[in-house]
Formats: C-alpha cells, sequence, structure tokens
C-alpha cells in the first residue's frame, strides 16, 4: 500500500512540476536587439533622434521596446512615445508585434498588433489597417555595423509611401 501512495505522489508532483514548467521564447536574432540604443533619422519628414531600451520581460516570453523621443512638446513631455512588445505566436508559427503609442487615439484595436515570418536578419510587420491600408515595419539587423534599420512604410490602395527611416546604434 506504501508504495502505490507513493506511486501516487510521485505521480502528482513530476505533473505539478512539469505543468509549472514554461518553455521560453529563443530568439539568437532578437537576442542581438537588447540593451540601449539610439534611434536617429527621418520620421514623417522630419529629423529625430529617440531614445530606445530593449529587454526581454515576463520570463522572456516577450521582448519590450521602449522608445522615447528626445523632442519635447510644448508642455515639457516627450513627443513621442511607444512601448511595443514582440513574442511568438505559435499557432500561426509567426512573430507577433503589439505596438502601442502617443498616436494610437486611446484604445486597442486590432491594427496594433502585427504578424511577420523571419526572412535571414529581417523581420517584416504587417499591421492590417483595413482591407486598402496596411502599415509596414520592417526590422533589419547589420550585422557587420551591429546595428539595425527601421524601415516604415504606408501602403493605401496599393501605394507605398516611406513613412520613416531610421538607424538604431547601441549605446556602450
Amino acid at each position: 500500500m506504501k508504495v502505490i501512495i507513493r506511486a501516487i505522489l510521485f505521480t502528482i508532483v513530476a505533473g505539478i512540476s512539469l505543468f509549472a514548467q514554461t518553455t521560453t521564447f529563443q530568439d539568437t536574432l532578437l537576442e542581438k536587439m537588447t540593451g540601449n540604443w539610439t534611434l536617429k533619422g527621418t520620421i514623417d519628414g522630419q529629423q529625430t533622434t529617440h531614445d530606445v531600451a530593449i529587454t526581454w520581460i515576463l520570463d522572456h516570453q516577450y521582448l519590450q521596446l521602449h522608445e522615447i523621443s528626445r523632442e519635447k512638446k510644448a508642455d515639457g513631455k516627450a513627443a513621442y512615445e511607444a512601448l511595443v512588445l514582440i513574442g511568438w505566436d505559435s499557432q500561426l508559427n509567426k512573430y507577433a508585434c503589439l505596438w502601442l503609442d502617443v498616436t494610437s487615439g486611446g484604445g486597442l484595436k486590432s491594427k496594433t498588433i502585427a504578424h511577420a515570418e523571419r526572412s535571414g536578419d529581417k523581420i517584416p510587420f504587417l499591421f492590417i489597417i483595413n482591407e486598402k491600408r496596411i502599415f509596414h515595419t520592417t526590422f533589419v539587423y547589420n550585422k557587420n555595423a551591429g546595428t539595425w534599420q527601421w524601415l516604415m512604410d504606408d501602403e493605401d490602395n496599393g501605394k507605398v509611401e516611406p513613412f520613416a527611416r531610421v538607424t538604431l546604434t547601441k549605446l556602450k
């Protein structure tokens, strides 16, 4: 009887410990994005500089990007701020990106979530605004320079217009 009780207890404890284990999101390309960066380039036709802090959060499930512009509004607050989460959608077998920023007009909308398949050192996210409008956000890693480029384009009814061309340089 003691052997049976021990076997049952062992099975329960082993089952609980397996259930409690979580799989972390491991990605060699996104790992290169962690750290503190300076973003410089053109956004919506204007030269800009932003500070970007990138770290893994929630038990290494999401890569969090916190972006704040150095340009200020009249009230002294940052002209732009964004909080971006990148994770893995195991059902779609694609990256998933949630982009929240001060320009969203409040509330979560379906257009704040995009998906992408990795292509070499590129991750091309597509934010579907509606059936005629798509916002392209492509992260490109330059391994020779150790920098990232963010290329953003607004596609409206098939016509693509560049929106942002910025480079992230890691702070030392």
